[in-house]
């Protein structure tokens, strides 16, 4: 028999096809799925149904696919006549509930007591709501006072986990009570709560409580808020935004501010609309977060179908202070991830064709590390998905370790981190796990890094992210962590430093003929350039965002040659990155602003964007 501590979780052991929650666009939880082919293949087989009804219901489902949320044996029972209470028992049966008979239930006082006590002690619309779908607190389970019983004619009732975790138990276990004997037993639990008004403290709390939500959910429906957040989510998608930002001002005043090509600004403002309504909202959408909690961070997810594709978008929330005190006011950042297009590939994602051959050379070696490494929103996880993508062989065992898993990648296992599985676990578990590749999400430590350079050492080809602001500091950087120099001379292939710059549209760029010849030679340009340089100013169209349409990639490529693995060996009590910086250099590796201006001088993209992207030489 279960233990259930959340519904959403209930299983059992003799049915594969388990139980999963799942969110639809607006935001209401669906405990159950349809996916429960074992359990209607026990009712046909005991006759309670015939294949000829399910058949039947399965056809009148599909026809009413669009509206009907009812599962499959609920149709049986309301629109295809099956019993009701043979169904359930049925269910109870093969899901493992208990079941509680009338002859279980003594109507003692102390019963009575412990009923209307744990219904005094929740808000008074979760009590009703208690009533209304019939599920009630009924004992605490024997040799377990820390597991409450919870029972109901209907074990599939979304709304149980709701109620039972308003109650004072950690722990709650489900059983079943047919519909005629739990009317019978509530008429006689309930009758003094229902007769009986609410005077104590705790109650008068309650219906303020209650009150406030009530103004919440009447301020929801007047503003419309749920389509303009889903009109808020569809715009963003459709105008390529990488973040959605949402910021009150207010106890009544919302902006809305989108992330378009690494620019933030402002699309929106919800004016005369409360912001803890915007933000609840968001809350109800969104799976891992608390409508009702407002003193602490909170992160959640949320998944759309938009414009027929699915769209994933990470949600983080914060607490935050405003010139009304007594008003809780919340940030709320959501993080759009979509799949990368097929069509990414190292070829078209910025390469100089120098970089390019670097690059794929590197990958290619059967061992080693690859590194990316740049600030946050620098497109390094989709460098390092496009070189998956060309090193994917289903001969290999490909594993990615990453927190969160941002892009959803076939072939390879992807592995998430929680708070029982950390980076330093995951990575021991793949090492016994027979990998080909590994992808660890970012090195953040020293146990993190020694691990990497483990699997590179052991044979394995591995890819890595740090954060640092060009390629030789990543030496620098894990040296400091403790990493000896000769484990990073033989254990790294490339490390790569990668920038977003956004591109000029191509309707609207005009020339600039007002930049100075001494503007230029800061930048970079040669004095046997300037005179015949030609660059280019944003200027804006209908098909463009101020001037500029998408962005591409710059990037510093570091390749481990023989001369820079000695020069790393040859290190003393600190790495010296300009010494490793112009021996690359000499070989041929631009740096990021040399990338930079190869993409300006070709009128791809602006001064103002090489120059406060990237960094002097």
């Amino acid at each position: 028999m279960p233990e259930i501590n959340e519904l959403n979780n209930l299983s059992s052991s003799s049915e594969t096809n388990k139980f999963q929650g799942s969110e639809n666009q607006d935001g209401k939880k669906q405990l159950f799925a349809d996916g429960i082919t074992g359990f209607i293949e026990s009712l046909i087989r005991k006759n309670i149904v015939s294949r000829k009804t399910v058949n039947e219901a399965v056809a009148w489902k599909k026809a009413n696919n669009g509206n009907e949320k009812r599962l499959l044996f609920q149709i049986l029972i309301e629109e295809f006549q099956a019993e009701r209470e043979t169904v359930y028992a049925e269910f109870a049966r093969y899901y493992s509930f208990k079941t509680i008979g009338l002859e279980d239930a003594d109507l003692e006082r102390d019963r009575l007591v412990f009923v209307n006590k744990l219904l005094d002690g929740i808000p008074r619309k979760i009590r009703d709501s208690a009533i209304i779908n019939k599920i009630l607190p009924f004992q605490q389970c024997e040799g377990d006072p820390s597991k409450l019983q919870i029972i109901t004619p209907d074990p599939s009732n979304p709304e149980i986990a709701t109620i039972a975790r308003a109650f004072s138990y950690p722990k709650y276990e489900i059983c079943y009570m047919a519909l005629s004997n739990y009317d019978a037993l509530s008429r006689e639990l309930l009758a003094d709560t229902q007769s009986r008004p609410a005077t104590t403290t705790m109650e008068y709390l309650d219906e303020e409580h209650d009150v406030q939500i009530d103004e919440l959910d009447e301020e929801i429906r007047k503003g419309h808020l749920n389509e303009i957040v889903d009109n808020i989510f569809s715009d963003a998608v459709r105008l390529n935004a990488s973040d959605i930002h949402i910021i009150p001002k207010g106890a009544r005043k919302t902006e809305i501010h989108f992330r378009v090509d690494g620019h933030l600004s402002l699309w929106q403002t919800l004016d005369d609309l409360r912001a803890d309504a915007v933000a609840a909202v968001i809350k109800d959408i969104a799976k891992g977060t608390d409508r009702f909690e407002r003193n602490t961070a909170q992160d959640g997810f949320v998944q759309l179908t938009i414009d027929n594709k699915i769209i994933r978008f990470r949600v983080s929330i914060i607490p935050l202070i405003g010139k009304e005190l007594k008003v809780k006011l919340e940030s709320i950042v959501l993080r759009v991830l979509r799949d990368p297009e097929a069509s990414i590939t190292v070829e078209n994602i910025g390469f100089q064709p120098v970089a390019l051959e670097r690059f794929r050379k590197a990958i290619e070696k059967p061992y080693g590390i690859v590194i990316l490494t740049g600030p946050t929103g620098s497109g390094k996880s989709t460098t390092l998905l496009a070189a998956l993508r060309a090193v994917m062989n289903p001969a290999f065992n490909i594993i990615t370790v990453e927190d969160p898993v941002e892009y959803f990648i076939d072939g390879a296992r992807q592995v998430k981190l929680n708070p029982k599985l950390n980076f330093d676990e995951a990575l021991r578990a793949i090492l016994r796990h027979d990998p080909d590749i590994v992808m660890v999400g970012e090195i953040r430590d020293k146990q993190t890094a020694d691990l990497a350079i483990k699997l590179a050492n052991t044979g394995h080809l591995t890819f890595s992210t740090l954060h640092t602001n060009d390629a030789p500091s990543v030496i620098a950087r894990l040296y400091k962590m403790g990493i000896e120099p000769f484990l990073l001379a033989y254990s790294i292939n490339i490390i790569v430093a990668q920038r977003l710059l956004r591109k000029l549209c191509p309707r609207c760029k005009a020339v600039d003929t007002e930049i100075l010849p001494v503007t230029l030679e800061k930048l970079g340009f040669t004095e046997e350039e300037i005179p015949t340089a030609k660059v280019y100013r944003p200027v804006g169209c209908l098909y463009c965002l101020k001037g500029y349409k998408g962005r591409t990639a710059i990037h510093e490529v570091l390749y481990f040659t023989k001369e820079v693995r000695q020069l790393i060996l040859e290190s003393g009590s600190a790495i010296n990155e300009e010494a490793l910086r112009q021996l690359a250099i000499k070989q041929g590796m631009q740096t990021l602003r040399q990338s930079g201006l190869e993409l300006l001088k070709k009128g791809i993209t602006t001064m103002e964007e090489v120059a406060t992207t990237t960094m002097d030489d």
